[in-house]
């Protein structure tokens, strides 16, 4: 089969990648002229445990799964990243019931080795925190994203895939048992293939009212979700990754290292109308004061801006948070057309299961 995936961020690779791996002749088609130049390449590299979605969600089956699939992957591929842990602080009493009914949702889907301890204990491993207890998680970690993503784009090519960039999808519609796609760039024309699945990030609902027969009431709304980020002046004092209990829209600004040890702090969540790439100096304010409440001894003027990333979210401010959408022909009446909408965070650490489903619609 002909399968075109459009969109090579870290989903659209895994799922060309699985295609691939099952005997598919694959073409990705990205606008850009590199891979991840979108969501992928502006996030926080954490491999998430799978502690907050809601059992039976596919975030809660896909991270807890894909967990487990991206550390063989790095394992077998030589992709840089480690298993650090990530220890989810509680700073007063309420916090403390959150992290607990934290605890429990994290059992339920499945994540191993979690454990609530005390603000002692909590502190015998990271001696900077000031919390009153945490949940461990050790399965968490961190991960070289673009390696990661190069070395999905290496195994898509050994197995004969191709990767075309600069090659916009503007059209795409079926006819003699076809989907036909247009592609503009520098090898503009219609192309046929026997499935296409659209991985296509904050362009994915752009894109769905490209495809001829799409239903419009199926294409779910976007909303625009900004995480910044600001980086610390000075030497790591963390070794883990350190999270605040959950805020409407993330998991609150926490401690995020790299695997070459420095720290940085992020995301918040500023909920925007526009695509924009520029953090806010101002912001800094309301980092250090919830920074604060979990590490009092952070310097004044130690937070440098650093980046951004967006999430494409279903679901609005005040709203409960959307889950995942796989719309395949039973979500839209059309054949052998898979489109992903709001693959938002644990979508990273997701992607390898995520892909998986994907391929499995493909061939039903």
């Amino acid at each position: 089969m002909q399968i075109l995936v459009v969109g090579a961020g870290v989903v659209g690779l895994a799922v060309a990648r699985a295609a691939a791996l099952a005997g598919h002749d694959v073409t990705v088609a990205e606008a850009t002229g590199g891979i991840g130049n979108g969501i992928s390449s502006r996030n926080s590299e954490v491999i998430h445990g799978g502690l907050y979605y809601p059992t039976g969600s596919l975030r809660a089956r896909h991270c807890t799964r894909g967990r487990r699939l991206l550390y063989e992957f790095c394992a077998a591929h030589g992709v840089a990243h480690r298993k650090c842990g990530k220890l989810v602080v509680a700073t007063d009493d309420s916090e403390l019931a959150k992290v607990g009914t934290i605890l429990a949702q994290g059992r339920k889907n499945g994540v191993e080795g979690l454990e609530l301890i005390g603000g002692n204990a909590a502190r015998a491993l990271e001696p900077e925190l000031s919390c009153i207890g945490a949940l461990l998680s050790p399965e968490s970690g961190i991960i070289d994203s673009h390696g990661y993503m190069l070395a999905l784009r290496g195994e898509i090519e050994d197995r004969g895939g191709m990767i075309a960039f600069a090659t916009p999808v503007e059209r795409v519609s079926f006819a003699k048992a076809q989907w036909q796609v247009q592609v503009g760039g520098r090898d503009a024309g219609v192309i046929g293939f026997d499935a296409v699945v659209t991985a296509a990030g904050l362009g994915a609902q752009a894109l769905a009212r490209r495809i001829e027969g799409y239903p419009a009431d199926k294409v779910p709304p976007l909303k625009l979700a900004k995480g910044n980020y600001f980086g610390f002046a000075g030497r790591p004092v963390f070794s883990r990754l350190i999270y605040p209990t959950p805020v409407d829209g993330g998991l609150g600004v926490h401690v995020t290292i790299d695997l070459a040890g420095r720290m940085r702090f992020g995301p918040d969540v500023e909920w925007i109308d526009h695509e924009s790439y520029t953090v806010d100096p101002g912001r800094a304010d309301a980092f250090y004061d919830r920074i604060r409440s979990y590490w009092p001894r952070l310097p004044e003027g130690a937070l440098v801006p650093d980046y951004c990333g967006i999430r494409p979210k279903l679901s609005g401010p005040g709203e409960p948070a959307a889950d995942f959408m796989i719309a395949a022909e039973p979500a839209h009446g059309l054949t052998r057309l898979v489109s992903l909408f709001g693959i938002e965070s644990p979508g990273l650490t997701a992607s390898l299961s995520l892909a998986e489903e994907v391929v499995g619609y493909l061939s039903t």
